[in-house]
């Protein structure tokens, strides 16, 4: 299955019915008066946040959505028939963002979710609610409230635990295929990962979610390579693992480059909990991968490990390091659910 972050579609709710304009009839009935029922309400635009896509390509293929209108209304005041509600599945984590870019609409963050986007015209008027004491044989009909419609575009965040960040070539990839079943495509160049790559970690008895992004480069930030457009699939990942490839030309460099593109994309990136890990470790020796984590240190990283992705050394003492840290930041947010709940309280 093909990957895709985002999509633009137009959307449209269903039109009211129109009124009927009716009068009764029946034998011995002189005068039977107006009995013209109602429209029918047309449907609403509902998105449903559902368990088990994780890409918005149905979306390429079928970009227009429009909800029935409602049925009009009938004789012996009978109220036409609603309109059906258009229900869009989405993932869960998908935004829904203006036509400008400037509104989140909607934003999906539990299977289950769902929000009504676009509320179906109201049905028209008949002619029975016309009658009045001065008016006892109405002509006049309502023709249907008209639908919503609107370009929207859907922009899917991957949810994840764990964002798996780092320059292209840093070992991702084969992170990623040491712990977890991705099965990422590995090759000894870079960008071999243009895609995001989602993960289940089992450990400790434990299991989480890691997300890995293509390589970020230099002002990916500002739109440079293929990572800027995959940022926002980490933005709400609890914890960041940093992976610096050990062999590199300048290792401190490559740490200071992601920093400095995880501050420069905003949405809070760089001041989550952050572990780093120096790989590629069965390429060097211990002694220089202690000196390179030292330089590291001297530049300001903090939390810094040595693993090898391709032989598993120093992996499990990593995983150690990231449950603490996911479970911290449940705490915080178990905290803050429960300030929220209080501050809603009433008097």
């Amino acid at each position: 299955m093909h990957f895709l972050d985002q999509a633009k579609i137009f959307i449209r709710s269903g039109a009211g019915g129109p009124g009927a304009v009716s009068f009764r009839r029946e034998k011995f009935v002189e005068y039977g008066g107006p009995d013209g029922g109602d429209g029918g309400k047309g449907g609403d635009i509902i998105f449903e946040a559902i368990e088990g896509l994780n890409t918005l390509i149905d979306f390429r293929y079928t970009q227009h959505f429009k909800a029935p209108r409602g049925t009009p209304g009938a004789g012996k005041n009978r109220t036409g028939a609603g309109g059906g509600d258009l229900v869009i599945k989405v993932p869960v984590g998908t935004q829904v963002i203006s036509d400008d870019g400037e509104n989140l609409l909607a934003d999906f963050t539990k299977p289950g979710q769902r929000i009504t986007l676009l509320r179906g015209g109201d049905g028209g008027r008949g002619n029975a609610s016309y009658k009045s004491s001065t008016n006892r044989a109405p002509r006049q009909h309502g023709t249907g409230w008209p639908g919503e419609e609107m370009w929207v575009w859907l922009r899917l965040k991957l949810l994840a635990d764990v964002g798996l960040v780092g320059l292209p070539n840093a070992g991702k990839s084969t992170f990623i295929n040491q712990i977890t079943n991705a099965k990422a495509k590995v090759g000894a160049y870079p960008f071999t990962t243009t895609k995001p790559q989602l993960g289940v970690v089992s450990h400790r008895d434990r299991e989480f979610v890691i997300a890995d992004i293509p390589g970020l480069i230099e002002g990916a930030a500002e739109g440079a390579g293929i990572g800027d457009r995959f940022l926002g699939h980490i933005e709400r990942c609890r914890v960041l693992l940093h992976l610096v490839d050990a062999t590199g030309d300048d290792p401190v460099a490559a740490w200071n480059i992601v920093q400095d593109e995880l501050a420069a994309y905003g949405a809070g990136l760089d001041e989550k909990p952050q572990l780093l890990a120096l790989n590629k470790g069965d390429l060097l020796d211990q002694e220089l991968m202690d000196d390179i984590a030292a330089e590291l240190g001297e530049a300001g990283a903090e939390n810094i490990y040595t693993i090898s992705g391709a032989t598993g050394a120093g992996v499990a003492a990593l995983l150690d390091q990231v449950i603490p840290l996911l479970d911290a930041d449940q705490e915080d947010e178990d905290d803050e659910d429960q300030g929220d709940h209080q501050a809603w309280s009433p008097l």
